[in-house]
């Protein structure tokens, strides 16, 4: 099939999940293309069926504000008249859903190309309720000839929120774990721990809803008990915030910000715990990311994390801004290094069973073809 893609460039979620699903359709002979407005940070590479168009935007003086929405939309009128798309999969729903329906409107007379809408959070669960976007986002996602949510959780905010005519179908995010497994990192963890102490990790875009102080707090309290090391990855609105908390608290020595990195999988190999204190997670896949690496997650009870960390079973889960119990986690399973083997195995083990890429990617492509039979 000829795949069309749209997504975020940039390091969230939906922009990985969007990559690395296009990159293994190319790898299963179907013919991708990404269309956005730069070339997504983890298509670093070349790939035999993959190709990129970028989304120009025009700068007239008469225009205050860039009219991306109608730019990406033109964009896709080209790739699908002129690639000849089969599926065009829109990922986010603000603005790819409704300049996706856009564009197929504009030539259905031509071709008819079916418009997949997957669904990743925010654009449900925050913007999409702004009562601007609201009727808009819903009309798209009824547009749509598919709609699809990362989660049960979102799948049922999205019903809830918007009324949807179809319910979203549920197809997971997931992680390659064959690239993404434990390995001997050695050099990485005696620069980061010289002295042998362990290591809590957190990844993510340092956004607000991320909750990155809470990190510099858990930290904090294990400190009082054993010496440790927490490494934040990425960057974001709230890195300061974190690294003054640090300083006031006397700890900023036992923490390390490394910014954004490509080199995931070796960094969460050092880990011991990861922690994602986040106030909302539509699915986590900082979280099954670190699992993958055999690294035990303590997160909160709240959206899709739940659905992918089984409690005292490969991580913990805890109330919203309990410091205090995720600290008192995290010891006990530094105190106790069979236990933390067993957890372990078992994040490993789901990662494996239950979201690698083998097993999901195949979903959308049945999705797709489907559509494209009927």
């Amino acid at each position: 099939m000829k795949i069309g893609i749209v997504c975020y460039p940039t390091y969230g979620g939906s922009g990985v999940i969007a990559t690395e699903l296009g990159i293994e359709l190319a790898k299963r002979g179907h013919q991708v293309h990404f269309i956005t407005y730069a070339q997504p940070m983890r298509l670093d590479r070349f790939q035999d069926n993959i190709f990129y168009h970028e989304v120009e935007q025009p700068h007239y003086p008469l225009f205050e504000f860039p009219l991306y929405s109608l730019a990406l939309a033109g964009k896709i009128i080209d790739v699908i008249r002129y690639e000849q798309l089969d599926i065009l999969h829109v990922h986010y729903a603000i603005p790819h859903a409704i300049s996706g329906y856009l564009a197929k409107e504009i030539l259905k007379e031509e071709k008819n190309v079916q418009l997949v809408t997957t669904l990743h959070g925010t654009d449900i669960t925050l913007i999409g309720l702004e009562p601007t976007f609201l009727p808009l986002v819903k009309f798209s996602l009824d547009q749509s000839d598919a709609v699809t949510a990362v989660s049960k959780f979102l799948a049922d905010k999205t019903v809830t929120g918007f009324k949807t005519l179809h319910e979203p179908i549920v197809i997971p995010n997931f992680v390659d774990t064959k690239l993404y497994y434990r390995m001997e990192c050695t050099k990485i963890r005696s620069q980061i721990a010289p002295n042998g102490e362990k290591i809590l990790m957190h990844v993510s875009n340092f956004r607000p809803v991320k909750r990155i102080v809470d990190t510099i707090y858990i930290a904090n309290e294990v400190l009082k008990t054993m010496p440790i090391k927490l490494v934040l990855v990425g960057d974001g609105p709230d890195r300061a915030e974190a690294e003054r908390v640090s300083r006031e608290l006397g700890i900023h020595e036992h923490v390390r910000f490394l910014g954004k990195q490509n080199a995931l999988p070796e960094i969460l190999s050092i880990a011991d715990i990861f922690l994602m204190p986040s106030q909302s997670e539509s699915f986590g896949l900082a979280a099954l990311e670190a699992m993958a690496c055999g690294v035990p997650v303590i997160g909160t009870n709240l959206g899709g994390i739940p659905e992918v960390i089984t409690h005292s079973e490969n991580g913990y889960i805890a109330e919203l801004g309990d410091i205090k119990r995720m600290a008192k986690y995290a010891i006990d399973l530094l105190n106790h290094p069979r236990r933390w083997q067993e957890f372990s195995n078992k994040a490993r083990q789901r990662a494996v069973e239950v979201y690698d890429i083998s097993l999901i990617v195949p979903q959308y492509e049945a999705l797709y073809e489907s559509l494209v039979k009927n």
